[in-house]
Parts: C-alpha cells; sequence; structure tokens
C-alpha cells in the first residue's frame, strides 16, 4: 500500500513538472511567434518608405553586431521614422537591429576663397566689408580758396522757436587778408534791419586764422524771424584801435536753415563788393543768366544798400519790381517779398522769363526799387535797365554781353540805382 502511494505521489511530481516544462515551452514559442510577426510588419512598413528595406527582403542583409542605433525601440512599438533621419535608407538584422546602408561618397566641396586669401587690389568677396564704403568725404572747405578770397568765416545757427531765440556760434576763420602782417580781427554781429544793436567778438592777437568759439542770443519772435538777415562784420584793430573793415557775410534767414531744432553749422566767403561806397540813390545786386536751349531768362534779386527811404511817413517796407520789356513795352511783371524798413534790404529771390534768343537783341530788363507805406501808393527809390547796346551802355551793357557769352551760368553784379524818370 506504501508502495503504491509513493508511485501515485512521483506520478502526479512528474506530471506536474511536465506541465511546467510545457508550459514554459509553450510561452517561449509564443514570445517567438510575437517577435516574428512583429519583424514582418516593420519589414513591410519600412519597404513602403525606403526602396532599401524592400531590397532586404530579398536576401541581401548586412549583419554587424556592434552597430546598436535602435536596439532601445520595443518590437510592439509602430515603426516611426523620426524627421531628423528621414531620407536615410535602413536595412534590417536577424538580431532587431537597424544598420544605415552605405551610400555614395559624395564628393568633397571645396573651400570658398576667404576675403583675406585674395591679394590687394582685386575685389572683396560676397559678404566682404569695404573700407572704401565707409570713408568720410574729405572737407574741403579749409583747402579750397578762390582767387582774391578775403576770407572765409564760420558759424552755426540755432532758433529755439518756444523761447523765440535766435543762437548764433561764431566758431572761426581762415585765410583774413589785413593791411599789415600782424592782424587783429574782431567780428560785430548785426541783425538787420536793425543797425543800431549789435554784439562783437573779442579781438584775436595776431592770427589771419583765428580760432573763436563764441556764442551769442539775439530776441526775435518767430513771426519776424524769416525777414531778418545775420550780418556778419569783419574788422581789423590797429595799433590805434581803428576799425578797417576786411568785409562781411549777410546770410539771410529763412524757414529752411533753421528747420530741424538742431545747431546748423555753415560758411561763407567774405564779401569784397559791400566795401565800395554807395551811389547818391543807392545800389542794387542781382544775377542774370540766360538758357539758349530752353529759352528762359532767370534773374536773381539778390539785396540793395545805402538805399534813401522817407522815413517820415511811418513803417514802411521795401520791394523790387522786376519787368521785361521788348521795344520799350512791357512783357511781364514779377515782385519780391516786402522786406521791413531797410536801408540794405536782402531778397535772395529769383524769377524766370520766356525769351527766345531772337527776341534777345531787342528785349531788356528793368528792375525798379519801390517803397510801400500803409495806406499810400508805393514811390519808386531808384531804377536800373540792362540790355543790349540799344537800350544801355557801360555796366549795365557789360553784365547783359557777359550773360549771353557765359550761357547757363549766373553772372553777378552790383549796380547803382538812377532816377525813373532818367531811364
Amino acid at each position: 500500500m506504501a508502495e503504491l502511494l509513493t508511485l501515485l505521489i512521483g506520478g502526479l511530481v512528474g506530471g506536474l513538472l511536465l506541465l511546467l516544462l510545457l508550459i514554459w515551452a509553450s510561452c517561449r514559442l509564443w514570445k517567438r511567434l510575437c517577435a516574428t510577426l512583429s519583424y514582418e510588419e516593420l519589414l513591410e512598413t519600412s519597404a513602403q518608405a525606403t526602396p532599401a528595406a524592400a531590397a532586404s527582403q530579398q536576401g541581401d542583409r548586412l549583419r554587424q553586431p556592434h552597430a546598436r542605433t535602435h536596439a532601445s525601440r520595443s518590437p510592439g512599438m509602430p515603426f516611426m521614422v523620426p524627421p531628423s533621419l528621414e531620407g536615410r535608407d535602413w536595412m534590417p538584422l536577424d538580431s532587431r537591429e537597424w544598420l544605415q546602408a552605405p551610400r555614395k561618397p559624395c564628393p568633397a566641396l571645396e573651400p570658398l576663397p576667404t576675403p583675406c586669401s585674395r591679394p590687394l587690389g582685386e575685389a572683396h568677396g560676397l559678404g566682404a566689408l569695404s573700407p572704401e564704403l565707409y570713408k568720410l568725404p574729405e572737407d574741403k572747405s579749409e583747402s579750397d580758396f578762390p582767387s582774391g578770397c578775403r576770407g572765409r568765416l564760420w558759424f552755426s545757427l540755432e532758433y529755439e522757436q518756444e523761447a523765440e531765440r535766435l543762437l548764433v556760434g561764431l566758431i572761426k576763420a581762415r585765410q583774413l587778408r589785413a593791411p599789415s602782417e600782424t592782424c587783429r580781427p574782431l567780428v560785430k554781429l548785426h541783425l538787420l534791419p536793425d543797425e543800431r544793436r549789435f554784439v562783437q567778438s573779442k579781438t584775436r592777437c595776431k592770427s589771419a586764422n583765428p580760432q573763436f568759439d563764441e556764442h551769442f542770443v539775439f530776441q526775435v519772435s518767430s513771426k519776424n524771424i524769416t525777414q531778418r538777415v545775420l550780418r556778419f562784420s569783419v574788422y581789423h584793430v590797429d595799433r590805434q584801435r581803428k576799425h578797417q573793415l576786411l568785409g562781411q557775410v549777410l546770410f539771410p534767414l529763412k524757414n529752411e536753415t533753421l528747420a530741424g531744432g538742431c545747431p546748423r553749422t555753415i560758411w561763407r566767403d567774405l564779401e569784397a563788393e559791400g566795401l565800395e561806397p554807395p551811389s547818391e540813390l543807392g545800389d542794387l545786386q542781382f544775377c542774370l543768366s540766360y538758357n539758349d536751349s530752353l529759352g528762359r531768362l532767370t534773374v536773381v534779386v539778390l539785396r540793395a544798400r545805402g538805399l534813401q527811404l522817407q522815413e517820415d511817413q511811418g513803417v514802411v517796407s521795401v520791394f523790387v519790381k522786376v519787368s521785361l520789356m521788348n521795344h520799350n513795352k512791357f512783357v511781364k511783371c514779377k515782385k519780391t517779398s516786402a522786406v521791413l524798413g531797410s536801408t540794405n534790404p536782402v531778397f535772395n529771390e529769383t524769377f524766370s522769363f520766356q525769351a527766345s534768343a531772337a527776341e534777345m537783341d531787342t528785349a531788356s530788363l528793368s528792375l525798379t526799387v519801390l517803397q510801400s507805406v500803409r495806406g499810400a501808393e508805393s514811390c519808386p527809390l531808384g531804377r536800373v535797365v540792362v540790355g543790349p547796346y540799344m537800350y544801355t551802355r557801360g555796366r549795365e551793357l557789360g553784365h547783359w554781353d557777359e550773360m549771353l557769352r557765359q550761357p547757363k551760368e549766373l553772372v553777378r553784379r552790383w549796380h547803382a540805382l538812377c532816377r525813373p524818370f532818367q531811364a
């Protein structure tokens, strides 16, 4: 009985061991089957993605045990190609490893020549900096002086709109022509038409190229600022402290000059024409130019000096009427803007007239300076007529002839005013 019980227990233990062995074998087979199915699915998916994977199903397999690029991927995970690996050819291996298929080696690109490798004088490469493009234009204001120049003056202007103040900076002067070897320059500033009030700089000793660096303030309203003219008079102070005028600069204040709200540096040459004493009725300065191809006569009325105003009639203003005449008949008239009562008004206005080349032998220009009074008619202060030999002589004829000899160029001259009935 005991032997039978022993046999029965041994059979049960053996059957249990055999059952466990069968279960273990079944699990191993199932795992292999799942691995095989997932491997075939990857082959099918990869074959649709890349042609190289489809070729690997026909037997062209590479084995390389140390190449492990996708070993961390689980077999059940669906096949996905990362964006960074798109375009690469991957071939499957038996150990569920993937190896990148070899491609034809790309030819090495030759390095582009750097700008430093180019010899001097050749063009720069793309993206290189050219030093010539960043050079500032050379300032020739202190080197190019015309013949007969009496000197050059530098100054700055700024107008404060809210405070209604004109800030003038006197910077420097160069190449002053003094009557003696030792030049002692002094500059007086007037804001015309006010002749009585002025400011002046300090006297610089023994220097024909003085450096002033001084600043002055003029109180002037924004309504009248455009009608004012800034005058710089440069003097030489001798040992007896007498002032000898070297030259002057007249600068009309216009809107474009004062625009911007920041200081503007300007330079002008000293004018020697203002040193001549004015005539009896005063003088008028203007420019003439004729363009024969366009048939256009241009007149630039600059300024007048030494006018004999009738100040007993109250507040007065001065303007210039420019008339084109042909055979002593008026063709067209134009007027400048009126300048409040000043004996030395500055206009700086340009006018154009149409006149053919055939009409230049019979045409003439009449420029009349008039004084207007409130509530009264304008009265003429003087007149200048320029034209051909038929109408004029002397300086007026020479101005007209020089204009015709130099077409398209502005010819500037001073002319003495004569009485209107003597024209």
